[in-house]
């Protein structure tokens, strides 16, 4: 059997631009999209901290260096700039490889730049 887990995330990006009519989907710097391993074109799933809204859309890669998170499309109507973001990727995995499945977990500052990284969260406690 196969299970949808965490690939990896981008925790608290910040929104840097809106694009409408920019072809469609989000602009992620091509550093940002490294550290997580997120793949150029690949399905992400956005979750906007300001307000709610949840959507599904796919990574092109921006400028490297650029610390750039660029809503494009119709995504630009569900994000505003400065709006803090949680960007995933999901993954199937093997049940017989879940013990060894450690996410990529990169953690940003309020200007996209990486404050740290790591493979697992710690536990929430009451």
């Amino acid at each position: 059997m196969q299970l949808n887990m965490l690939k990896c995330k981008l925790h608290q990006a910040c929104v840097t631009d809106t694009e409408l009519d920019y072809e469609g989907s989000c602009a992620i710097d091509a550093n940002l999209m490294d550290a997580a391993g997120i793949r150029e074109f690949e399905q992400i799933h956005v979750y906007n901290l300001a307000n709610g809204a949840r959507f599904t859309t796919y990574a092109i890669r921006g400028e490297a260096g650029s610390r750039m998170i660029s809503m494009n499309g119709a995504a630009a109507h569900l994000c505003s700039e400065g709006d803090r973001i949680i960007i995933c990727c999901y993954a199937n995995v093997d049940e017989s490889e879940l013990d060894r499945h450690e996410p990529a977990l990169v953690y940003c500052d309020g200007d996209n730049r990486i404050t740290h990284q790591r493979n697992g969260i710690p536990l929430q406690v009451a």
